[in-house]
Protein backbone atom coordinates (compact mmCIF):
# COMPACT_ATOMS: atom_id res chain seq x y z
CA UNK A 1 0.00 0.00 0.00
CA UNK A 2 1.38 3.20 -1.17
CA UNK A 3 1.66 6.36 1.38
CA UNK A 4 -0.05 8.85 -0.08
CA UNK A 5 1.62 12.26 1.65
CA UNK A 6 -0.56 15.63 2.65
CA UNK A 7 -0.91 18.20 0.32
CA UNK A 8 1.24 21.09 0.66
CA UNK A 9 -0.04 23.93 3.01
CA UNK A 10 -0.68 27.76 1.45
CA UNK A 11 1.09 29.80 3.51
CA UNK A 12 -0.47 33.57 1.87
CA UNK A 13 2.40 36.91 2.34
CA UNK A 14 1.43 38.65 4.75
CA UNK A 15 2.04 41.72 2.46
CA UNK A 16 -1.33 40.82 0.38
CA UNK A 17 -3.16 39.83 3.67
CA UNK A 18 -6.54 42.52 4.20
CA UNK A 19 -6.56 43.60 7.92
CA UNK A 20 -10.38 42.47 7.98
CA UNK A 21 -9.13 38.85 7.42
CA UNK A 22 -6.95 39.21 10.51
CA UNK A 23 -9.93 40.33 12.39
CA UNK A 24 -12.32 37.47 10.84
CA UNK A 25 -9.88 34.71 12.22
CA UNK A 26 -9.76 36.31 15.74
CA UNK A 27 -13.43 36.87 15.66
CA UNK A 28 -14.31 33.48 17.29
CA UNK A 29 -13.30 32.20 20.63
CA UNK A 30 -11.68 28.69 19.78
CA UNK A 31 -9.11 30.52 17.34
CA UNK A 32 -8.36 33.06 20.12
CA UNK A 33 -7.89 30.26 22.32
CA UNK A 34 -5.49 28.98 19.62
CA UNK A 35 -3.30 31.90 19.03
CA UNK A 36 -3.01 32.63 22.88
CA UNK A 37 -1.90 28.81 23.41
CA UNK A 38 0.58 29.54 20.81
CA UNK A 39 1.84 32.76 22.15
CA UNK A 40 3.22 30.98 25.29
CA UNK A 41 4.28 28.37 22.85
CA UNK A 42 6.79 30.31 20.06
CA UNK A 43 8.31 26.86 18.97
CA UNK A 44 4.64 25.63 18.11
CA UNK A 45 2.63 23.12 18.95
CA UNK A 46 1.59 19.86 17.67
CA UNK A 47 -2.21 20.27 16.48
CA UNK A 48 -4.28 17.66 17.88
CA UNK A 49 -2.44 19.17 21.50
CA UNK A 50 -4.94 22.57 21.64
CA UNK A 51 -6.47 22.68 25.11
CA UNK A 52 -9.92 23.02 22.85
CA UNK A 53 -13.06 21.36 23.14
CA UNK A 54 -14.15 20.90 19.47
CA UNK A 55 -13.83 17.65 16.78
CA UNK A 56 -10.82 16.93 14.99
CA UNK A 57 -12.60 18.42 11.45
CA UNK A 58 -13.83 21.66 13.28
CA UNK A 59 -11.09 22.01 14.71
CA UNK A 60 -9.19 21.17 10.95
CA UNK A 61 -11.38 24.61 10.18
CA UNK A 62 -10.33 26.55 12.64
CA UNK A 63 -6.76 26.30 11.47
CA UNK A 64 -7.35 26.70 7.77
CA UNK A 65 -9.52 30.14 8.64
CA UNK A 66 -5.65 30.90 10.71
CA UNK A 67 -3.59 29.91 8.11
CA UNK A 68 -5.76 31.54 5.17
CA UNK A 69 -5.46 35.05 7.39
CA UNK A 70 -1.77 34.74 7.77
CA UNK A 71 -1.91 34.16 11.57
CA UNK A 72 -0.07 31.20 11.75
CA UNK A 73 2.26 28.61 9.84
CA UNK A 74 1.57 24.66 9.73
CA UNK A 75 4.46 22.24 8.40
CA UNK A 76 4.24 18.42 8.78
CA UNK A 77 6.88 16.84 11.32
CA UNK A 78 7.21 13.22 10.92
CA UNK A 79 3.70 12.29 11.53
CA UNK A 80 2.34 15.45 13.20
CA UNK A 81 1.40 18.30 12.03
CA UNK A 82 2.84 21.47 14.03
CA UNK A 83 1.40 25.33 14.18
CA UNK A 84 3.42 28.40 14.71
CA UNK A 85 2.04 31.92 15.50
CA UNK A 86 3.51 34.29 12.62
CA UNK A 87 3.85 36.81 15.70
CA UNK A 88 7.07 38.84 14.59
CA UNK A 89 5.43 38.90 10.97
CA UNK A 90 2.02 39.90 11.97
CA UNK A 91 3.32 42.65 14.77
CA UNK A 92 5.67 43.90 11.80
CA UNK A 93 2.44 43.98 9.01
CA UNK A 94 -0.22 45.35 11.69
CA UNK A 95 1.54 46.95 14.64
CA UNK A 96 -0.26 46.15 17.96
CA UNK A 97 -2.91 44.13 16.51
CA UNK A 98 -2.24 41.09 18.28
CA UNK A 99 -1.12 42.65 21.10
CA UNK A 100 -4.25 44.42 21.30
CA UNK A 101 -7.28 41.45 20.98
CA UNK A 102 -5.24 39.20 22.86
CA UNK A 103 -5.30 41.98 26.17
CA UNK A 104 -8.91 42.15 25.41
CA UNK A 105 -11.22 42.12 28.80
CA UNK A 106 -13.34 39.35 27.25
CA UNK A 107 -10.45 37.19 26.94
CA UNK A 108 -8.88 38.15 30.16
CA UNK A 109 -8.83 35.32 32.95
CA UNK A 110 -8.82 37.98 35.98
CA UNK A 111 -11.97 38.40 37.45
CA UNK A 112 -11.46 41.94 38.50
Amino acid sequence: MAHNPRPALEHPQLGVVPVTAVMHALSDETRLAIVHTLLAEPTGRACGTFPVDVAPSTLSHHFKVLREAGLIHQEDRGTQRWTMLRAPELDARFPGLLAAVIAAPELSTDPS
